[in-house]
């Protein structure tokens, strides 16, 4: 890589707890000429704490003092010369794509604001696939929890899907949360949540099945690689974030939909398409996460290095990615996979028996299956999340 053995790139991987970021880390502190710097609002982190994090910063919270972070970032990056700056969460991408200007010349491998925008915000990802003809579950829009009678509902389970996951209020962030009502009671539960009395969102049918994904990284437009996954254990069990999952070869219809997508908003940058299954293995657009994505690992482990190619792109070269990559391997998350497990167990809509399965399947060794934080070459980032773990747990 010859763009990176001249001199030092500095790059600065922000919300250094999470395990996107953790990969980051990993990926791109094995190139020559990199240096790799880390920075959360903890004391230290995740990813602070691999061998390959040369310098490890507190920043200000980006979700509870946005203010003052984007403050203490534009100082930061002044002081140290940072290159690039890799976000790994919804907040703190968005914070940094509406304050671009003032990055100075710190670059962000984004697509700009707008463009993250049309895709991050889930009532307008919906219309956009409306008018591509892409499927997706059967959805209501609303405006606000009041338009929305509980009486109309005949059809169980149902979700209750907010537009944005974060709302910006332009000072501060609210949180929102993807709810499944199984009954009318439940429904109007969901929408007592003080976030929906205001903000716009979505019903949408329960789909059941899988999740599946379709990983992109694209130039300007162009599509540069991509990569597919499955899950096979989630956290929530019945829809959320993965804890184990495979590789496995791209399928047409999934990459044939994405393409469609990235290349109607001319994408920049990585992403990721997410779909549920449902048993007759028809595809359902759910959402599109314009970041890292917590099991990038897997993609890595299989050979498709998204931090790496994306610095590469960043800095002007043309990578040249692998098109085969290894379609049958795992990964598997061990205390998301322990979390989602205990979910389970205390879900009155599953059965003794089913709980017993997957008790089962938890103890069962997986083929092929590499730890996405336990890595005998990087300890101490597993030993840091088993002490938070404990802590948290008593």
């Amino acid at each position: 890589m010859s763009a990176m053995s001249s001199d030092t790139t500095k790059i600065l991987i922000l919300d250094a707890n999470q395990r996107s970021a953790l990969a980051s880390t990993r990926s791109l502190g094995l190139l020559s000429g990199v240096e790799i710097a880390c920075a959360d609002n903890s004391i230290s982190s995740l990813a602070g704490s691999s061998r390959y994090c040369r310098n490890y910063y507190q920043s200000p919270c980006p979700q509870t003092s946005p203010i003052a972070f984007v403050n203490w970032l534009e100082e930061l990056i002044g002081q140290q010369g940072i290159d690039f700056v890799f976000p790994m969460t919804e907040i703190s991408s968005q914070l940094l794509l509406m304050n671009r200007d003032r990055l100075g010349s710190s670059q962000i491998p984004f697509a700009d604001y707008e463009t993250v925008m049309t895709l991050a915000d889930k009532g307008k990802l919906t219309e956009l696939a409306c008018k591509l003809g892409i499927p997706h579950p059967q959805t209501e829009h609303y405006q606000r929890a009041a338009d929305l009678n509980v009486t109309n509902t005949t059809t169980y389970p149902t979700v209750i899907k907010p537009n944005l996951s974060r709302i910006w209020t332009g000072e501060h962030w609210v949180d929102t949360v993807v709810k499944i009502a199984d009954n009318a009671e439940q429904l109007q539960q969901c929408l007592s949540a003080d976030y929906l009395q205001s903000d716009a969102f979505m019903q949408q049918a329960f789909i059941p099945g899988h999740g599946a994904g379709v990983f992109a990284l694209y130039d300007h437009g162009k599509p540069v690689t991509f990569f597919a996954h499955q899950r096979l254990r989630e956290k929530p069990p019945r829809g959320g974030v993965s804890v184990l999952s495979r590789s496995v070869a791209l399928d047409d219809e999934l990459l044939s939909i994405t393409k469609k997508l990235l290349d109607s908003v001319k994408w920049h940058g990585v992403a990721m398409v997410e779909f549920r299954v449902d048993p007759q293995g028809t595809p359902y657009l759910m959402e599109v996460n314009t970041r890292f994505w917590g099991s990038l690992q897997l993609a890595i482990d299989s050979g498709v290095d998204f931090p790496k190619l994306l610095c590469q792109i960043s800095l002007g070269e043309n990578p040249q990615p692998s098109t085969d990559y290894n379609s049958n391997q795992r990964l598997r998350w061990l205390l998301g996979d322990f979390d989602s497990l205990y979910i389970y167990l205390k879900d009155s809509g599953y059965t003794l028996k089913q709980k017993l399965a997957r008790i089962g399947q938890f103890l069962t060794p997986q083929p092929n299956t590499r730890h996405e934080v336990n890595r005998l070459g990087d300890l101490k980032p597993a030993w840091f999340e088993l002490k938070k773990y404990l802590r948290e747990l008593l």
